[in-house]
């Protein structure tokens, strides 16, 4: 199947039908809130966590729903501390609770209820998601193919931080968009990117990464995460160690991607079908 694949796909007779259940996971003591987009038919599905940005406002629903089209249980989930989930709000914990929620897919109790396939695990990300889909993978053996679009490089951020200037505007970005988190400010964040360094440098982890599939999405139009920061030098990189199935697209739009939605789901889709499905 593809992005362009529609509803029809899916006839009223396949059974169980295609839903949309509302799901939780434990992390940190806490219970994270997703919605699980679950295509027809008794499975099992390959699975898709999609990882939001900070603070979350572009939340991928329409990749969530490309991915169905296509075949796949595609999961949104909101971090700790954010959009009405309890506990306090970082970026330890976003990495915390992602980690989690990928595990738990894997869990006998999600693949049953739920028709998914464990042995089928994908993670695509957006900015600080994307950030956090390559932390995974990397901490991850078992993630079976990984994507980071508009990815936020933290470590090469916390490097630009020793100028005051670029340090007082990140705090000042953070600051502008804390309404839906708890617990947290904008000189908070900064000292704890600053405080990680160069252990959250995306390029370093490439040899974790040498042997999986990966997809990085740049944006040419994008002051959040300008491609000449966040995307060229991670691409230099990881063909150079090499990661050996590394796919790498830039387009030319903003930090949302918004007049690239439909390339970005035939992109993101097409990357899976080739990837995580070859062979099964």
């Amino acid at each position: 199947m593809t992005a362009a694949s529609s509803e029809a796909d899916f006839p009223p007779s396949l059974t169980p039908a295609a839903a949309t259940p509302a799901v939780r996971f434990p992390s940190g003591g806490h219970t994270l809130l997703g919605v699980l987009h679950r295509p027809a038919g008794p499975g099992p599905h390959p699975v898709v966590v999609l990882l939001h940005g900070f603070p979350g406002n572009e939340r991928n629903f329409d990749l969530a729903q490309a991915l169905r089209r296509a075949g796949y249980a595609a999961l949104v989930f909101h971090y700790r501390g954010s959009w009405g989930v309890g506990g306090s709000y970082s970026w330890r914990h976003v990495l915390e609770d992602a980690a989690a929620v990928v595990d738990a897919v894997r869990g006998d109790a999600m693949a049953g209820a739920h028709g998914l396939d464990p042995s089928r695990v994908a993670v695509v990300g957006h900015s600080l998601g994307g950030f956090a889909a390559l932390m995974t993978a990397a901490a991850d053996p078992r993630v079976g193919a990984v994507a980071s679009i508009a990815g936020f490089d933290f470590g090469a951020a916390a490097a630009a931080c020793q100028d005051p200037a670029v340090r007082a505007g990140y705090v000042e970005a953070f600051d502008d968009d804390l309404l839906p988190l708890k617990d947290t400010s904008g000189e908070a964040l900064v000292r704890e990117m600053e405080a990680a360094g160069p252990a959250w440098r995306l390029g370093e982890l490439a040899p974790r990464l040498a042997d999986r599939p990966v997809l990085l999405v740049g944006t040419g139009r994008d002051p959040v995460t300008p491609a000449g920061t966040h995307h060229h030098p991670l691409v230099r990189l990881y063909r150079e160690f090499p990661v050996e199935r590394l796919e790498h697209r830039l387009f030319e739009t903003d930090h949302a991607l918004s007049d690239h939605r439909t390339a970005l789901a035939r992109t993101v889709v097409d990357f899976l079908d080739r990837q995580l499905l070859a062979g099964a």
